[in-house]
């Protein structure tokens, strides 16, 4: 905490403001417990009915250029430029009658999506 005037302030250092960018909902913290994971991988590729998607893995391994997020004990795992498309989003785990999954919400980067909610079109100034 620094002291700007009368008022505390958190100052976060670049890495700390990058991490920031992505929300990691208790939910797929949860899911990755009940599976016996500690990770997960989430990137975004080119494809897609909408130009671009979501992929989820569990990876083998984690990269020095990854970028890892932990929360209470498991890790979200992604690179850069999959991080630059997802800023602001949460990823969680859903549960419906005819599916399950891990998925990224609420991307504040995304115009428009698929129904399946795995592909998107990102929003273009």
């Amino acid at each position: 905490m620094s002291v700007i005037g009368r008022f505390a302030v958190k100052v976060l250092n670049a890495q700390q403001r990058r991490l920031s960018q992505l929300i990691v909902d208790s939910s797929a913290v949860e899911q990755l417990k009940n599976i016996g994971e500690s990770s997960l991988r989430v990137t975004v590729d080119g494809g897609g009915c909408s130009g671009f998607q979501y992929n989820f893995e569990i990876p083998e391994s984690i990269n020095d250029e990854d970028v890892v997020i932990e929360k209470d004990g498991v890790q979200i795992v992604t690179d850069e430029i999959s991080l630059d498309f997802m800023k602001g989003s949460t990823i969680e785990y859903h549960e419906e009658l005819i599916r399950s999954a891990f998925r990224v919400v609420k991307n504040p980067q995304a115009e428009e999506g698929c129904s399946c909610g795995v592909s998107f079109s990102i929003k273009i100034d």
